[in-house]
């Protein structure tokens, strides 16, 4: 399918293109977070129970992943953002598994707002700009400046480069996935729409099997995306890099 996007010129400037359906859903994405962990947290006991106690676990699954990557002495600052990362990105893969919105000429509007690249560019290269904030930080300039000379002098451009693929890949990947998720499961919905009723029949089946298989992709891309931060952050922040 050859989808297709309402876009505005911000401002009237032709280079600054906003994608609107996007724009909608990523916003909305962001109220689901905000919402859901509003009311898990809004009443806080001694003894958890369920929606707390699910909070509880995530927090504890952060950590997790943040103790296996930095020294808790500076990960401990980063528990808000794992947090946030994980939420965020997985509500976000989440939008578009039970159904997508189109109309009759492919025009989307309603998808996973993370099959779009700009946006999951735009969320890697805020990481990476964030890593370098908590170095010079943390570390202080002096000692992160350092870094970019660590092991030899010659390896700063190297290093540079380094921010740069990072950026590339971690936004690449995330895109990469739920992309071909997606245009999976029009195929299969397409191929069930425009054949005859038995094929409509047989499409069924693989298409709710994918659907689980799409929670799947969606979470573990949600630890993915939330594992890399914590290592790339590392990199900046702890003294052994």
């Amino acid at each position: 399918m050859d989808s297709k996007f309402l876009k505005m010129d911000l401002f009237g400037i032709p280079w600054l293109t906003v994608n609107i359906p996007n724009l909608i859903l990523t916003t909305v994405a962001m109220a689901i977070v905000f919402f859901v962990s509003y009311f898990m947290s809004r009443k806080i006991r001694m003894y958890p129970t369920g929606a707390q106690n699910a909070l509880e676990y995530l927090v504890q699954f952060i950590k997790n992943i943040i103790s296996s990557t930095m020294d808790w002495k500076q990960g401990k600052n980063f528990v808000m953002l794992g947090i946030t990362i994980i939420l965020y990105v997985f509500v976000a893969n989440m939008m578009g598994v039970p159904f997508e919105l189109a109309t009759a000429d492919h025009e989307v509007w309603w998808n996973s707002p993370t099959s779009n690249p700009v946006l999951t560019i735009s969320l890697a290269a805020f990481i990476i700009i964030l890593t370098h904030i908590y170095g010079w930080k943390l570390k202080g300039p002096k000692e992160y400046g350092k870094d970019y000379f660590r092991p030899a002098f010659f390896m700063a451009p190297f290093k540079v480069v380094e921010d740069f693929s990072n950026t590339l890949t971690l936004g690449m990947r995330l895109y990469a996935n739920i992309f071909a998720k997606e245009m999976i499961m029009v195929m299969l919905v397409g191929l069930g729409a425009t054949t005859g009723i038995f094929w409509a029949f047989a499409a069924f089946l693989p298409l709710v099997v994918f659907q689980a298989f799409s929670v799947f992709i969606g979470s573990l891309q949600a630890f993915i995306f939330c594992m890399l931060t914590m290592v790339y952050m590392s990199h900046k922040v702890s003294e052994e890099h």
